[in-house]
């Protein structure tokens, strides 16, 4: 019995130290790509000359504003 109680064990904590690693490196990845977006302005020039518009700042400014906006709706 004492053999099976420990195996019991074992897996709690297995399965308890899963959740807990998974709900703390999922709230490290969310606060990270809050601080460093994934992209920044001179991706979004680099996109907007691709497309063959020319990239002003006050429509990179408008754009960065938008994903900043929009992230925070998700919330």
């Amino acid at each position: 019995m004492n053999t099976g109680l420990a195996i019991l064990l074992i897996i709690l904590a297995l399965l308890a130290g899963l959740a807990g690693g998974f709900y703390l490196a999922r709230k490290y990845m969310i606060k990270h790509f809050e601080e460093n977006p994934p992209i920044d302005e001179q991706m979004i020039r680099t996109m907007m000359m691709s497309m063959g518009q020319k990239p002003s700042e006050r429509k990179i400014n408008q754009m960065v504003n938008q994903m900043k906006v929009q992230s925070k709706n998700k919330k």
